[in-house]
């Protein structure tokens, strides 16, 4: 998977129902506020929910959203990577890159053509905004959102996480 040593053990699959309590887990550690049910209701809904273990252990998760909220991605049929995590101690070892390309291989496989993502605008998504730039996500031009929903000039918005700005990557793009 990488020459990079910490990379070895590393495990990324779809989860499935049966691994709710170790996403969960991931979800507590990131000090994540999902409300109860939340990986349930993300089977139920037909998104693809990616796992990463390592030494055993789930360090963390992400998920593809087929027909996701955002009304462009929706009209244009480009998925969503959403809610990636990574727990604190298994950070700066490439397992976000490596799960971002494993939705990335996912869609290609369905057929798409291109991958949406959304990133927070402060300070705490930093390390997001610079992963999606390396590996070639733009914007998508509708400029900021805020809960999935594009901002005109003048509203009044709280800088929180559904503040979000839209990234958009062409699959060929390698």
């Amino acid at each position: 998977m990488s020459d990079n040593p910490l990379m070895k053990n590393l495990i990324l699959r779809e989860a499935t129902e049966t691994d709710i309590p170790a996403l969960d887990a991931v979800s507590a550690a990131m000090r994540a506020t999902h409300e109860t049910g939340y990986f349930a209701r993300s089977f139920k809904e037909g998104r693809t929910v990616l796992l990463a273990e390592q030494a055993g252990a789930a360090v963390g998760y992400v998920q593809v959203n087929w027909k996701p909220n955002y009304a462009p991605f929706r009209r244009l049929n480009i998925p969503e990577i959403q809610d990636l995590n990574v727990v604190p101690t298994a950070r700066q070892q490439g397992i976000g890159d490596a799960m971002v390309a494993f939705c990335e291989s996912l869609a290609r496989g369905k057929g798409h053509e291109d991958m949406g993502i959304s990133v927070g605008l402060y300070a705490r998504y930093g390390a997001a905004q610079r992963l999606y730039v390396r590996r070639g996500y733009v914007p998508d031009g509708a400029g900021v959102s805020y809960d999935d929903v594009p901002v005109t000039a003048g509203d009044m918005r709280a800088v929180d996480d559904l503040l979000t700005l839209k990234l958009v990557k062409n699959l060929g793009q390698g």
